[in-house]
């Protein structure tokens, strides 16, 4: 894994998940700033998931390797979801709904460094 690459990737979650948290407290639906947001962050896990499985198959990684993919694998998996289901939903509670994922991948972030890390 990369370190500023996953320090910028929970940086650029937290700012969509503020920005979508006060949209949703103005009673605003989804607009294409979150949108273009949740693509650049799914982008970024994406090149940050090829970097792990490159660092893998080299003999980098850690000994929880099947903890570590699902990690990767969940955090690809909540971008898109939560752009379905903030499009879907055009009320205030549709940017809610980023703002949850917003707040989820650093976490799941940090805890793919701990792993990485073996600071489990």
């Amino acid at each position: 894994m990369i370190g500023p690459l996953a320090t910028g990737l929970i940086v650029l979650s937290l700012v969509i998940a503020l920005v979508s948290l006060l949209a949703s407290m103005r009673n605003r639906a989804m607009g294409t700033v979150l949108l273009v947001g949740l693509g650049v962050l799914e982008l970024g896990l994406l090149v940050q998931a090829g970097f792990v499985i490159a660092g893998m198959v080299r003999g980098e990684g850690p000994d929880e390797t099947a903890t570590l993919i699902g990690y990767v694998a969940g955090s690809l998996v909540i971008p898109p979801v939560a752009v379905f289901w903030g499009v879907g939903e055009r009320s205030r509670w549709g940017p809610a709904v980023i703002a949850v994922a917003g707040f989820a991948i650093p976490g799941m972030i940090g805890r793919m460094l701990q792993i990485w890390q073996g600071t489990v």
